[in-house]
């Protein structure tokens, strides 16, 4: 199964422990180190070009971007401050989501240790999101006539508003978000299919909402290949969730999501999304448990 990973870190360490900076990198060694039941064959992910940026954002924002030109209040509503590397390192985790799907339609399925960032808009950045390497990767593959149509399934706690806000009049891409109605972004935009659920919600009602709203999905979208946004801040330590999902539960929803594309038939790519638990190490152990459960889909093959 093919790993798609940047090998830049750059970021600073957030004192209110809030971006997880160390998940990325604990991510990739327990991974490594973690029998998966099927060779891994890693690679560094290939850098996001200009053209495939500008098939999501507007050519004015891309500039801007590179050449450290956001203002003070767009910096602070994308909540990371500004440098070369952190440009150089939204380009490689935006590559890798664009690899993780050439790789998922080819083998089934594919991951990519990032990627996720799904409050990007066209014009601006949000909540640590530079680009969104979503509607980018989903560009990319129609314009390489890899697919006709993409099937997002945001399962995020926070409402994927930039990849809504983004496909709102491209009905090629179907968007899905499971999310807290009642967390952030406080103005939710449009997905093809949402279900929000109030703070607190626990296994059983998000794994029926879950249910419900997967096989909707797959109906309506008939996709060609899926976009997963296996965020792990659903969670119940999650310091930005507000949910009370279980490590369990979320495995449910892994193995839910990974049964019902198999038997759709259709190949998935899965990005890692959010994270912000009370221990770096629980962020960890969800993600890596939602990249064995991929691992099982290549095993079945």
């Amino acid at each position: 199964m093919k790993l798609f990973y940047s090998d830049l870190y750059p970021l600073p360490p957030d004192p209110e422990h809030r971006f997880p900076v160390r998940k990325y990198a604990l991510l990739r060694e327990t991974v490594a180190a973690t029998d998966l039941g099927v060779p891994q064959e890693w690679v560094v992910a290939e850098s996001a070009t200009d053209e495939q940026i500008r098939l999501a954002h507007d050519a004015d924002y891309l500039e801007r971007v590179k050449a450290g030109r956001l203002t003070t209040r767009e910096l602070r509503r994308l909540g990371l401050p500004w440098s070369p590397a952190l440009v150089e390192r939204a380009r490689q985790t935006t590559g890798g989501t664009v690899g993780a799907c050439r790789a998922a339609l080819r083998d089934g399925v594919a991951v990519n240790l990032a990627g996720g960032y799904h409050h990007a808009f066209r014009d601006h950045g949000q909540g640590y999101c530079v680009f969104n390497d979503i509607v980018i990767a989903a560009r990319v593959m129609q314009t390489e006539g890899r697919v006709r149509r993409v099937l997002v399934l945001d399962c995020d706690v926070h409402q994927g508003n930039g990849t809504a806000a983004l496909t709102a009049d491209d009905p090629t891409i179907f968007t899905f978000s499971l999310h807290n109605a009642q967390n952030f972004p406080l103005r939710k935009e449009a997905s093809d299919l949402d279900i929000g659920l109030g703070d607190g919600t626990g296994d059983a009602a998000y794994l029926e909402a879950l249910t419900a709203g997967v096989g909707t999905a797959l109906e309506r979208a008939r996709a060609d290949l899926a976009i997963y946004l296996a965020g792990a801040d659903p969670y119940e330590d999650d310091l930005l969730g507000r949910f009370a999902v279980s490590q369990a539960g979320l495995a449910e929803r892994d193995r839910l999501v990974f049964a019902a594309c198999r038997a759709s038939g259709l190949p998935v790519a899965v990005t890692m999304a959010g994270g912000y638990a009370r221990r770096v190490e629980d962020v960890v152990a969800i993600h890596v448990q939602t990249i064995r459960l991929a691992a099982e889909q290549v095993r079945k093959v």
